[in-house]
């Protein structure tokens, strides 16, 4: 026996749905052209807040990080190319359909040169809406949404790039202000993270793994 922290695996998860999504997306990558863009999108909401983890410090002594007031959450509305660290981020009062179309403006804008543009993203509702739905079936439009399955957040990385931006900027961090604070996470987000690509591609990547439930001991 040994001590272990559990993974949260939904109860709903149908193993052949991540499995089919897979060999889809292999299949997609193995029959792009050079005038395609694939990325994978997502919407964060970071709050105003330091998020103490465990670090090395003096034997005996505790430590304690300095906290924020403030509880604001900024929004952010994003996507990311794996094959190049390109991002796009766009801050929004709220997450929703019209930031859904924002973003995609904005990608399309990104990729001028691309016949197809091919955006991975999950089942929140502003990404079915029916203004979405519209903006993507104009004349022109050059974006496909393709949709990973339910349950599943572990087959987009970005939610990987996520847990990354905590890690440098929210981590043991305290930020005066949530104007410091907006700040640097847009930064790591639209700057940091293309300027580093390299270093940072290993831990945001499209490995995909296939998770049950029946591979687990289920606590509760």
């Amino acid at each position: 026996m040994e001590h272990r922290k559990p993974k949260a695996v939904s109860c709903k998860l149908a193993p052949d749905k991540p499995a089919n999504f897979i060999q889809r997306y292999e299949n997609l990558l193995n029959q792009i052209g050079d005038d395609e863009a694939v990325l994978f999108g997502d919407a964060v909401h970071p709050t105003h807040a330091v998020r103490p983890v465990g670090c090395w410090g003096p034997k005996n002594l505790p430590v304690a990080v300095s906290q924020s007031s403030g509880r604001q959450r900024l929004n952010i509305h994003g996507a990311i190319d794996l094959e190049t660290g390109a991002t796009r981020m766009i801050e929004a009062a709220t997450v929703s359909t019209i930031s859904t179309i924002m973003l995609l403006k904005a990608i399309e804008a990104m990729y001028r040169g691309k016949r197809l543009i091919h955006l991975f993203v999950d089942n929140a509702r502003y990404h079915h809406a029916k203004l979405v739905q519209a903006w993507l079936a104009r004349p022109g439009c050059r974006i496909k949404l393709h949709f990973i399955p339910a349950y599943c957040p572990h087959l987009d990385p970005i939610e990987r790039l996520w847990g990354l931006m905590h890690k440098h900027v929210t981590h043991n961090r305290c930020h005066a202000t949530f104007a410091d604070f907006k700040t640097a996470i847009l930064t790591f987000l639209r700057e940091e993270v293309p300027r580093k690509w390299h270093t940072y591609c290993d831990r945001v990547t499209d490995n995909f793994r296939i998770i049950s439930p029946k591979d687990f001991r289920i606590l509760a």
